[in-house]
């Protein structure tokens, strides 16, 4: 059986030349699955016009993006890919409410153009008969045509449109091939001089339909509200789905008839949710017989698929991908590098020129060290991020990313997460920022937010300076195991694994609690391979670097300023204004017995300053809090100082110990500092015992500002970032707090 789609509302216009007809405005939806060019074909739509936001209340990522043609003005909603349009959650929901036209503050949508890899055209069709099902008017893309034709398969284009009644068009979307003709279809789409020819499929045997009908009918009258017959559909097909979930909420009592309905259809042989997948892949496999020819299976065993032998076996699998993720984070971690010294050195260049145009005060100061420096802290994560994404980009295009996924899903389901997880945690030991902005790649929404929430404990980069440290002021630089290992290095080593060791029985904890329901079907195509397209890459890297700018540089530099202020106020600045234009004056030569009396005056009132500001008196205040840990006020107003950015900690004890903040943790005279500091009764500060608490703390703590801003930009809520910092930093101090007080029960006093 079959029936007939219905053209969009427009103005009558069949009596008009094609090229004398007015101008409209339209908006278009672009779905497919993942890894079929869907990303590629809205880019080379939409070009450079392109916006990423979120929709209201939910964590789905908004693109969109316009282009004009033939006159006509089409905006291009970019989906997110999919397998299906089964919603079982309220992410999912979104893309089934923006193509019914019920997503709020989103206008209707015109038509979807659903994109397909025409190399697995059978499997791409499930998602394709139920776009059918929802009435929209459609365009099928066959995307990587070119794989096609290297195949040797043969697929009759002519047949298939005069089978589906829509138009059918083959691209190579990395390309740019067939854009164009996308483009003329669209604008035909809404040409009422052209018959309509959709066919809508009907795929469900009569007696499906008849209980949908009847729950569609009882929906409405308990309810009060219009169902639309997809969405019965989907109340009926959905155990615990999303649609269903929604109904109850507003009528519980529909539950007993949704049950007696499924039961019925279980007893007539239409088991539910079984009879979907066997009624649309039948459909499919009817739409294709006759259309597709395929080589002998012979032609079929290619070099490919010789590659994908030994990058998926079970022992070369996992050396291959531990080789290309050493070689993405030697990028991520060691080429970066040179850009961000060069982004730090224009950092500098820029507060030289403030210093040396204006004189010391509070507006310079908060130049400098707030509107610049926050500048710069945003900044200088760009090329770890690009390179990052430049990584990602080549792996997604060249058909790697779903391979190593695969290798690594076993690993990953030990504590409920799936291999895509993998590659944004092992992202976040270089920085958790790119980790998270990663998390993108996953499509279950569990999945991804407690990989998300496990990532920021990655021993990130901005860490190494307070574990260097501690090991070389408090560690013992000795031999073990007959020279074969040295003290330091182990502890170092130990604390780089802390927290991924921890991660494990955090994400296990979150999957059984808060994110608790059925595993996600871990469904992933493998794509052909190809050479990744230079184009494709380059929007890639050029979207995230965009987005992250925009999106969470924002935020990131407003905090900056906001701490700058905290460590500045309260207090009486004048005197040491003073002594910086002493020391500014071209008088005062450098490494004169006035220049050094100078900068230990300067030290000393910074560290008065520091001590009298916000954040010093808030390091008093929470000094019996601290003690527990071994710690005093000095190492409470750097902990708190370093919440924004944990590298911070450095500079701020350089200020505190009357160093100044131009240290870095190799400073010899800041471990001498350290390591004389004494308690006011006398004792020392630190020990064995003190140092890894910190280290611990420091390890498990969520002292990162930025990533905290983008967390929250990922999720669109605050409750994230609050409930990551908050659980890390219980974390972190229950760990320090055991640390110090088990480690003074060996070392005495």
């Amino acid at each position: 059986m079959s029936g007939s789609m219905t053209r969009p509302e427009s103005a009558s216009q069949s009596e008009v030349p094609p090229n004398q007809r007015s101008p409209r405005s339209v908006h278009v939806a672009l779905i497919g699955n993942p890894n079929t060019g869907k990303s590629t074909l809205f880019n080379a739509l939409a070009g450079m016009n392109a916006r990423v936001g979120n929709y209201p209340g939910v964590t789905v990522e908004k693109k969109v993006g316009r282009f004009r043609h033939e006159g006509h003005e089409v905006h291009l909603i970019d989906l997110p890919g999919t397998y299906s349009l089964s919603p079982r959650t309220a992410d999912e929901m979104v893309s089934v409410r923006v193509l019914l036209g019920t997503q709020p503050q989103e206008k209707p949508i015109d038509a979807a153009i659903c994109i397909v890899d025409a190399t697995h055209l059978e499997r791409n069709l499930y998602l394709f008969s139920q776009i059918l099902d929802l009435g929209v008017p459609a365009i099928l893309v066959l995307n990587m045509w070119d794989e096609v034709l290297k195949s040797e398969t043969s697929i009759d284009v002519a047949a298939l449109q005069e089978r589906l009644g829509i138009p059918v068009i083959t691209t190579v979307a990395r390309k740019g091939i067939g854009v164009d003709q996308i483009k003329d279809a669209v604008v035909e789409l809404f040409d009422e001089s052209k018959p309509n020819t959709a066919k809508r499929p009907e795929l469900f045997p009569e007696n499906f339909r008849a209980a949908q009908q009847k729950l569609h009918a009882e929906v409405e009258t308990r309810t009060g509200r219009a169902l639309p017959h997809y969405l019965a559909e989907r109340l009926l097909l959905d155990v615990h789905g999303e649609t269903e979930r929604e109904i109850l909420q507003e009528d519980r009592s529909l539950n007993p008839l949704i049950n007696e309905l499924r039961s019925e259809l279980a007893q007539a042989n239409c088991p539910i949710p079984a009879i979907e997948p066997r009624v649309r892949y039948g459909w499919a496999r009817q739409i294709l017989d006759g259309v597709i020819t395929k080589p002998a299976k012979g032609h079929l065993k290619q070099k490919k698929d010789h590659l994908d032998a030994w990058l998926t076996h079970r022992v070369t699998g996992p050396v291959i991908f531990a080789a290309i993720m050493l070689l993405m984070f030697q990028a991520i971690y060691t080429w970066a590098g040179p850009l961000m010294d060069a982004i730090e050195s224009v950092q500098g260049l820029a507060a030289d020129a403030v210093i040396s145009a204006m004189a010391p005060g509070a507006l310079r100061s908060l130049i400098v060290d707030g509107l610049i420096a926050g500048v710069g802290s945003v900044v200088v994560f760009l090329p770890q991020i690009a390179f990052l994404f430049l990584f990602i980009a080549i792996l997604e295009d060249c058909g790697y990313m779903s391979r190593a996924a695969y290798i690594m899903d076993r690993l990953m389901t030990k504590v409920g997460l799936s291999g895509k997880s993998f590659v944004p945690l092992m992202s976040s030991y270089a920085c958790a920022i790119p980790g998270i902005m990663a998390t993108r790649t996953i499509e279950d929404r569990r999945d991804r937010f407690v990989t998300m929430l496990v990532a920021p404990l990655m021993s990130c980069s901005a860490r190494l300076p307070v574990y260097l440290l501690m090991i070389n002021a408090f560690i013992p630089n000795e031999a073990m195991l007959g020279g074969l290992l040295n003290l330091q290095g182990v502890v170092l080593f130990v604390f780089y694994l802390l927290g991924a060791v921890v991660a494990v029985p955090i994400a296990w904890i979150l999957k059984k609690t808060w994110f608790k329901g059925e595993p996600a079907p871990f469904v992933m195509e493998l794509p052909s391979f190809k050479f990744p397209s230079l184009r494709v890459v380059f929007y890639r890297v050029y979207d995230r670097a965009k987005a992250f700018l925009a999106r969470a540089g924002t935020l990131i530099f407003l905090t900056t300023v906001i701490v700058w202020a905290l460590g500045y106020f309260p207090g009486d600045h004048s005197q040491l204004d003073q002594v910086m234009t002493q020391l500014e004056s071209p008088g005062v030569e450098e490494g004169t017995p006035e220049e050094e009396a100078l900068e230990d005056q300067r030290r000393q009132l910074s560290a008065s300053l520091l001590d009298q500001s916000f954040l010093g008196r808030a390091g008093h205040a929470i000094e019996p809090v601290v003690r527990p840990l071994g710690w005093d006020w000095r190492l409470g107003i750097g902990t708190l100082a370093s919440f924004p950015a944990r590298e911070v900690v450095i500079g701020t004890l350089g200020t505190i110990f009357s160093l100044g903040g131009d240290v870095d943790e190799s400073d010899t005279r800041l471990i001498d500092r350290l390591r004389a500091a004494r308690h006011e009764n006398g004792e020392p500060l630190f020990n064995v015992p003190v140092a890894l608490s910190v280290m611990v703390f420091f390890a498990l703590c969520a002292q990162c500002g930025a990533t905290l801003m983008v967390m929250r930009r990922e999720t669109n809520s605050w409750k994230w970032p609050v409930f990551s910092f908050a659980y890390m930093t219980l974390l972190a101090y229950v760990g320090a707090l055991l640390t110090y007080q088990i480690g003074m029960l060996f070392v005495g006093t």
